[in-house]
Parts: structure tokens; C-alpha cells; sequence
């Protein structure tokens, strides 16, 4: 009985105030798409989102790729609503070019769960001088010479070169010409005690929610808008067409590789909780 679909059952759905995110949910938060139950939105940084599911007090939310890692006793990964693909990984900025070590420079991460984050810990171990603070602050920290290096996502990787600053590594590029995958960087988790009936049913919506926003992007253009804060409409659409793709849509097989692979490379570096369980394979990550 656990896996019946109740339409009167509330579930908390967490997801940013980012152009991607508002973009493809927009159907599903104005009832433009058939769900299972209610949702009760709550919106907010990616961070602030991991730290909840972390908490376990969200029911279904977009996170960071690290946090699954975290999670996976009781989250499972949903198939469609991801951020993932190629030529859109974290950046590490700086005024100047680094030493080679890392170990020795002061940088600025957007959260101590965000998967740019575990980008970094994997390309630098030896990085240990890590400041999380919100994304948007990062720039600025730089500029103004509190941190050495900092790690850039979202909207930023659009401007930053208007603050005098330079790319030192792109993680995303390091990624793909290490594992020949795309970038996983966030996706759409679930509680696996909600049953697979209903983990299915909001499945199915998400994957309508986006096939609507892609069949007509200017539906929900006025939310997006409204919860972008300062974007130009230029960047918005730049930020919508490098996080929004076919991943987007059906993460697919190559996608739930390049989730694995990103796992399994966080645990041989000890980062995930030794405790925790992990069980390679398609049905243990993600529903089937």
C-alpha cells in the first residue's frame, strides 16, 4: 500500500532560483503537467538545498552530484531534471597565474557540498585551504584579495573575464579528457521511502516539465526572469542553453556513467562517509 499514488499527499520539492531550474520546472509548478501529489516548493541555493537533504527534510530536490554520495541509503536518483553535459564544468579563477601546488593557495568554493567542490578535492587533493561561501560572493573575494583562487558556477562563467580575472583550470574540460564523460553536476533526487509508484509518477512529470519547456522556451520566460535577479536576458539564455540538454531531459546511460564514475572516484579519495552504503550499478543509484 506504501506505493499508492495519493493526490491529496504534500511532498517538499527543492530547487534554485537559477535560470535552468526555473526553466524546466515551470510546468511543473503551475499545473502544467499531470502529478501524482502536491508539491510544496521551496526555493534556495544549491548549498542551502544539499545542507537540507543532508538533514533528510526534503522529500524531492535538485542537488549537487557530491551530495548523492552522501545520501544514497536514502535518496535515489530520479532520471530526468539534471544538469550535466560538456563544455559547462566549474572554473578556478585567480588575479594571476598559481604554483603548481595548490596546497600553499587560500581558495573560495561555492559549498562544501557542491560537486565543483569535489571536482577540486579530486584535481588537487593536496588543496586544503578551502573558504565555502555563497557562489555569487566569490568573484568579489578574489578581486578584492581575500582568497588567492576561487571556483566559479552558474551565471558567473559569463562575466568573470569583465573583473580582470583569469581561468587557471577548467574542471569540466580535466573531467572530460579524464573519463571521456560529461560533467555531472547536479540532478534531481528522491526519497526512496516514497515507493516506487510515486518515485515514477514524479519522474514522468519532470520529464514533461522539460519536454514542455523545450517545445515552447518563452511559456515561463517571465519566471525565470523574475527569479534570475540581475541576468541580461543574454546571459539567462546562455545559462539556459549550457545546463538545459538531452541530459536534461532522460539522463541516459552515458549520464549515469559519468555519475558512477564521479562516486566511485569520491570514495577512493575517502571524501564520502565510510559508513555509508555504495553499490555500483543503475538500480542502486538511480530508479530504474
Amino acid at each position: 500500500m506504501e506505493n499508492m499514488v495519493d493526490k491529496n499527499r504534500t511532498l517538499s520539492f527543492g530547487l534554485s532560483p537559477c535560470p535552468n531550474d526555473t526553466f524546466i520546472f515551470y510546468g511543473l509548478l503551475h499545473h502544467r503537467v499531470p502529478l501524482p501529489c502536491r508539491l510544496e516548493p521551496y526555493m534556495a541555493d544549491v548549498e542551502e538545498l544539499n545542507k537540507r537533504v543532508l538533514a533528510r527534510s526534503i522529500d524531492v530536490s535538485k542537488v549537487s552530484y557530491h551530495v548523492l554520495g552522501h545520501v544514497l541509503d536514502d535518496y535515489v536518483l530520479l532520471r530526468s531534471g539534471s544538469a550535466m553535459g560538456r563544455g559547462c564544468g566549474p572554473l578556478l579563477l585567480a588575479k594571476t597565474p598559481l604554483p603548481r601546488d595548490l596546497g600553499k593557495c587560500r581558495i573560495a568554493v561555492p559549498g562544501e557540498y557542491t560537486t565543483a567542490t569535489l571536482l577540486l578535492r579530486l584535481f588537487a587533493p593536496g588543496a586544503e585551504d578551502l573558504v565555502p561561501m555563497n557562489f555569487a560572493h566569490i568573484i568579489r573575494a578574489i578581486v578584492k584579495g581575500e582568497v588567492d583562487a576561487g571556483i566559479i558556477i552558474h551565471e558567473t562563467r559569463f562575466t568573470y573575464h569583465t573583473h580582470g580575472l583569469i581561468s587557471i583550470q577548467d574542471l569540466g574540460a580535466w573531467w572530460e579528457k579524464k573519463t571521456g564523460l560529461p560533467i555531472p553536476l547536479g540532478g534531481v533526487i528522491a526519497k526512496r521511502s516514497l515507493g516506487s509508484n510515486i518515485l515514477q509518477a514524479i519522474d514522468s512529470a519532470l520529464k514533461m516539465s522539460v519536454k514542455s519547456a523545450l517545445e515552447d522556451p518563452e511559456v515561463g520566460s517571465g519566471f525565470v526572469r523574475e527569479h534570475a535577479q540581475e541576468m541580461s536576458r543574454e546571459v539567462i539564455r546562455q545559462h539556459i542553453g549550457l545546463y538545459v540538454n538531452q541530459h536534461t531531459l532522460d539522463i541516459g546511460d552515458e549520464g549515469m556513467k559519468a555519475v558512477e564514475y564521479l562516486l566511485d572516484s569520491g570514495h577512493r579519495e575517502g571524501i564520502f562517509p565510510h559508513g555509508s552504503t555504495y553499490v555500483q550499478g543503475h538500480g542502486r543509484i538511480g530508479i530504474r
